[in-house]
């Protein structure tokens, strides 16, 4: 079965949307009760009930356990369709975050951003280490690849070859890589000797 999907201006504006619901001013979103389905990245058609709605995102009632993390598209009947992403699920309840909530601006940056093309081990609380490709890198962040897919502002654990971990607050997800704020801002020198040592060609 095939949808034809538009777009609702409503359903992509740009703000951020906490883990739980109940944690947000009820002034920034709305009670509904909106009939509408989800389109799963296995193709499968789940009936729901949006009944809480903001800019940013939505909850919605199912019958079908949803996965966190798992990316769907929703649509409210005859209010179009966007993309989102399963952050919570409890009592055939989900939260999700609209798609394009997830704009790499709501982290500004501080400073321009060295190109670098090296290695990092990243780590998940709770979870084990990978080995990953760091693409760019300031005292305040980089740009890195991911195994395991984060949340936006779980907070991860970086290290570079000779430094300690930085722990760091993921601030946005965009296909294989992601964007970390690291806790604390490195040292200027310590910036530095990373930035010459990210820099040198691999050994042959």
């Amino acid at each position: 079965m095939t949808h034809a999907f538009r777009h609702d201006p409503f359903l992509e504006e740009h703000l951020s949307l906490p883990d739980d619901p109940r944690h947000l001013p009820r002034a920034e979103r709305r009670t509904v009760e909106l009939k509408g389905y989800l389109v799963r990245e296995n193709c499968q058609i789940v009936d729901v009930t949006m009944v809480d709605l903001s800019y940013d995102g939505c909850a919605v009632r199912t019958l079908v356990p949803l996965t966190v993390g798992e990316r769907v598209k929703v649509s409210a009947l005859g209010r179009g369709s966007t993309n989102a992403t399963v952050r919570w699920y409890r009592d055939r309840t989900a939260g999700l975050l609209f798609e394009t909530a997830r704009k790499k601006t709501i982290w500004p940056r501080k400073a321009e951003r060295v190109a670098v093309f090296g290695e990092a081990s990243l780590r998940r609380a709770g979870r084990l280490t990978y080995r990953v490709k760091s693409f760019d890198v300031t005292r305040f962040g980089c740009r890195c690849e991911f195994v395991e897919r984060p949340s936006i502002r779980e907070s991860v654990w970086i290290k570079f070859d000779g430094l300690q971990s930085l722990e760091s607050t993921v601030c946005w997800v965009e296909n294989v890589e992601l964007g970390l704020h690291f806790r604390n801002e490195m040292h200027p020198a310590v910036f530095d000797l990373l930035v010459a040592q990210l820099s040198q060609p691999p050994s042959p």
